[in-house]
Parts: structure tokens; sequence; C-alpha cells
């Protein structure tokens, strides 16, 4: 058996140790030039507007809908597909989380988040699921006649293209969203440990959370220092402590340099595993669409457990068993014991709580071998092969109708 192949690590090179060590040797580690380098870049890899890096996306998100107005007695329409931390920034505003049930892709179905809309809705939330873009289109279009806000969580799809123009760019000057929140946790397609960024074309907007990132104040200790020691400030709104240090824009700069190439050999990689797998009745490959850039961030297989002997339970020990870590991307919100006790949804939402049920996400990074990503493959399909439930013998001249 080969090495341990982790669920994920990291492609940290030779530039980002050299950025970091320089940053230390600079004696400015916390928000400085190098977060206001990390900013222009990202925002030049977007399509213009502002980009704004904090400590989460889940902070992206929380600025975002603060920023819009979103508090209490408003409702935004998300996902049940998503991290907890979606639903976790709607309630910190105050606001009421409406779940809004899925398409077959796995991301949310416009035609339900039209079904959600209530005279208490502000917002729409949709989440780009394991990187593949949502019908952005469509959301835009409910929003404009309903007089919606759109914040979008990009948390899987830095690199991710939505018609040709780049998650985070089709904002405000399109038509389109208000903002989009990006994460660089230690897993994602790009990383600074921990991180995140939103974009904005609106200035407006982009203001109001650049003063509540940083405890509401006017300037920022970088603003005032490279102003030749300028010393004053004022408090302007109820702020939190959400900034990015230069440490982690240190690892951004050049991880954002690196996307592209990145994104290439996670497309690579997902091709592979998707013709391995593609002629097994016993597997569905992720779905892809043609009118976006898929960010293969995750690759979530899905098993058609009417065809096997094992639950999704036992193919991942199994998986372990072989020397392969695997994950399930997500146990929809509902399923958790602290938001069951919440009135997230007026419906069901079955799509979601039935796919739930046969997803598992295999290994996809750059720092996987091709040999280990064929090894995967190779180790899928031979338990599929032992775990196929045996077909039903019928008797002669009898058909199944």
């Amino acid at each position: 058996m080969p090495e341990f192949i982790p669920f994920h690590r990291p492609s940290i090179g030779v530039e980002e140790i050299t950025e970091i060590t320089e940053t230390l040797k600079s004696g400015w580690l916390t928000t400085g030039p190098r977060v206001a380098q990390f900013e222009r870049e990202f925002s030049e890899s977007t399509g213009g507007g502002t980009a704004l890096a904090v400590n989460s996306a889940t902070a992206a998100l929380h600025l975002a809908l603060t920023a819009l107005g979103v508090g209490p007695r408003d409702e935004v329409i998300t996902t049940p597909m998503t991290f907890c931390a979606t639903v976790h920034a709607i309630l910190h505003t105050g606001a009421t989380p409406v779940l809004a049930d899925i398409r077959d892709d796995g991301n949310i179905d416009p035609a339900a988040i039209e079904q959600r809309i209530t005279s208490k809705t502000k917002a729409i939330l949709p989440v780009h699921l394991a990187g593949l873009p949502c019908k952005m289109t469509e959301i835009w279009e409910i929003a404009r006649r309903h007089h919606l806000h759109v914040i979008e969580d990009a948390a899987h799809a830095a690199g991710a293209k939505h018609e040709n123009r780049p998650i985070g760019g089709c904002s405000a000057q399109f038509g389109g969203s208000d903002a989009v929140a990006f994460s660089f946790y230690a897993t994602k397609n790009m990383t600074t440990g921990e991180g995140g960024m939103v974009t904005t074309h609106r200035s407006d907007l982009a203001e109001k959370m650049r003063i509540l990132a940083l405890h509401g104040t006017s300037r920022d200790a970088w603003s005032r220092y490279s102003d030749h020691g300028g010393w004053h400030y004022d408090v302007l709104a109820h702020g939190y402590k959400y900034n990015l240090s230069d440490l982690q824009a240190a690892l951004g700069i050049h991880q954002l340099r690196k996307l592209e190439g990145f994104i290439e050999r996670r497309r690579e990689y997902a091709a592979i595993y998707s013709r391995e797998f593609s002629d097994m009745e016993e597997l569905e490959i992720p779905p892809d669409d043609s009118g976006c850039r898929h960010a293969w961030h995750l690759y979530i297989l899905r098993l058609n457990l009417n065809y096997l002997n094992i639950d999704r339970a036992e193919f991942i020990r199994e998986l372990q068993r072989q020397g392969i870590g695997a994950s399930v991307h997500f146990i929809p919100i509902p399923l958790h014991s602290f938001f069951r006790r919440l009135p997230l949804s007026k419906e069901p939402c079955p799509r979601a709580l039935t796919l739930y049920q046969r997803i598992i996400s295999l290994p996809l990074y750059p720092a996987m071998t091709e040999t280990q990503v064929r090894y995967v493959a190779t180790t899928v399909r031979q338990i599929v092969q032992t775990s196929r439930r045996p077909a039903i013998a019928m008797p002669a001249g009898r058909t199944i109708c």
C-alpha cells in the first residue's frame, strides 16, 4: 500500500516562504503594505472593483450583509447544501435564514428561491458548491424583479468563471451581485492559512465594509503610518475585528499568482477521475457546465446505492483502510442539532437531503501526483467491484415492465 493520501495538502512553495521571511524582517506584521498589494492584485484578477481582505469568508459574508442593512425582521434565502458558516453569518445580523432546495447539480435552485420569497425577504445568498457556479443570470433576474440584494458565497470558487467572467467580477456593474465572499482557508484552491476576501463594484458598499472591518474606525494603522505619522482617527460605526495580516497576505500574493496553474491541475485530475468512473453504473460523476468554468475545489462523487451492498459510511471506511482520505460536503443545514431548533424553512428540502446520503468528496489538489490520483481511482473501482449488489435472476420468459 502506498503512503497515506490525505484529503488535502496545500501547495506552498519557496516564493511564499521567502515572502513571509521578508515580511517578518520588515517589522510590519499586521494589516499593511502586503495586504494592500494583495487586495490590488485580487481586484485585478476578478475584473476590477474593490477587494477587501479579511480574516475569513464568514467575516466577508457578515460584513456584506451588515453593510447592506440586513438585520432583524429580514429574511435571507440560501441553500441547505453549505457549511454552517453561511447560515451563521445571516444569524449574526439578526436576520432569519430561509432554505431553498437545490438543483440536480447541487447548487441552489432559482425556482425554489422564487417560492421562498416573502415580504420580509431582503437578500439572496447563493453558494457555488465545489467551485461550480450557480445559475447566477436567473438569480439576478429574480433579485431585480423583487428588489433584493445578492451576496455570493464563493468560498469554493476562487478561479471559477460565470459566462466567461471571473466569479467576483460579476457584480453591480453587470446588474448582478452586490458583493462576493471568498475563502482562503487551508483547504481552499488558494490559501492564506486562514483568511478571506470580499469584492464589490459598489463604492458606497466598499467604504462601509472597510470601516466595519476594523472596529468601525475611519483609518487603519497602515494608512496612518503611510501618512507620515498621522495619528488621528475617528470611530464611525459599531465595527468588528476582521482585518487580514501582512503575514497572511504574504502567502496570498503568491498563491493568487499560482491560482491559474492550480485550477488547471485540478481540472486535469478531475478529468482523470471522471474518465475512470463514467462507465460504472454504480457511480455518478460530478456535474459540470459548459457555460461556466468549474474551479474544481471539490470532486464530489455520487454513489448509486441501489447498485451497492454497502452504504456511504462503509465506502469511506474502505477508502481509509486503503490509505485514502475522503470527506462529505456537506451535511445539510437542517440535519444539525443547532439548526433543527430554528424555523429555517417553511418547507423541507428533499433534493438536498436525498443527495447527501450518497456523496463522497475524493482527494483533489495540485500537490497530488498523477500516480496518486490514479491509485484513488483504481481503489474506488475496486471497492465498487467487490460491493456490487447481486443481480436478481428472473425465470425464463419473465420480464420486468
